[in-house]
């Protein structure tokens, strides 16, 4: 393995300048997690091998705010899909040796000059990343808590768990079927918490339904125009292919205050800097 390296760069040069490194390095590291990497991105849409190079630019480049951020949506896109915690906790001890691996490697080609602040740095690195594992699990956890007490309201709502991330942004996670019945409650419940809460933006992920029926589908669309007109507007996310043909042969669209992304992670990244 070769490792770029000029007599300018500072660190975080040299890691950004190692990102392929870095990325070939962690995968021999995390054993158990590398086999789940494609089944964790089709299950929740979480690219574990971007993430961490994301992580690993926010700690060397000492974004404490990016970090904090980072690690609430990571929390809350892991408890919405239920992915076993040993595997996060595994990843995260991978980056944190693989950190410290380039580290030592800056270190021999700039002659040992870092040692003069090792144990500053030490400190630094160390810190961020249990920072960032703290942050991880509050979020994981708050959210997580959430989703159990919309599941249990969910069997005396009909599963319409509408879940508070600040005062002006609720998600909408729908799982499983969607049929004719569960429209009409949905539309109650939207349309009443607006109401009540004054949410303004309302993120209705629909990556756990795997199919509608058509007249669902225009029931759904229904509902969001409705909510427009009460001054919320809807963030959709999920869209599986199946449901997006249905859309397509059906000649029906989402109006132009309907924004759609793909992933529920996308939508939090956005909407949690407001």
């Amino acid at each position: 393995m070769k490792f770029n390296y000029l007599a300018t760069y500072q660190l975080k040069d040299f890691f950004e300048n190692n990102i392929n490194n870095f990325e070939e390095l962690l995968l021999s590291e995390a054993v158990n997690v590398k086999v789940k990497i494609n089944e964790i991105l089709q299950i929740g849409n979480i690219d574990l091998v971007n993430n961490a190079k994301n992580l690993v630019i926010y700690i060397i480049n000492k974004k404490e705010k990016e970090l904090q951020l980072f690690a609430k949506q990571e929390g809350i896109a892991w408890a919405t899909h239920s992915i076993d915690l040993s595997f996060k906790l595994e990843w995260i001890q991978a980056i944190r040796r693989t950190v410290w691996f380039l580290i030592k490697e800056y270190n021999r080609l700039t002659n040992e000059q870092i040692i003069i602040n090792f144990f500053t740095l030490e400190k630094e690195i160390n810190n961020r990343i249990d920072d960032f594992l703290n942050s991880f699990f509050i979020s994981y956890s708050k959210y997580k808590d959430s989703l159990i007490k919309a599941h249990r309201e969910l069997v005396e709502n009909l599963s319409v768990p509408i879940i508070p991330i600040n005062s002006t942004v609720c998600i909408l996670p729908l799982i499983g079927t969607v049929d004719k019945f569960r429209t009409n409650i949905l539309e109650e419940k939207v349309l009443t918490e607006i109401g009540v809460t004054r949410i303004q933006t309302l993120i209705i992920d629909l990556s756990g339904i795997a199919n509608m029926e058509v007249e669902v589908i225009d029931h759904l669309l229904k509902i969001i125009e409705g909510a427009s007109m009460m001054g919320c507007k809807s963030v959709i996310t999920g869209l599986r292919a199946e449901v997006v043909r249905k859309m397509i042969h059906l000649g029906c669209s989402f109006d132009k205050n309907t924004k759609t992304l793909g992933t529920l992670q996308q939508a939090l990244q956005e909407y949690l800097r407001q």
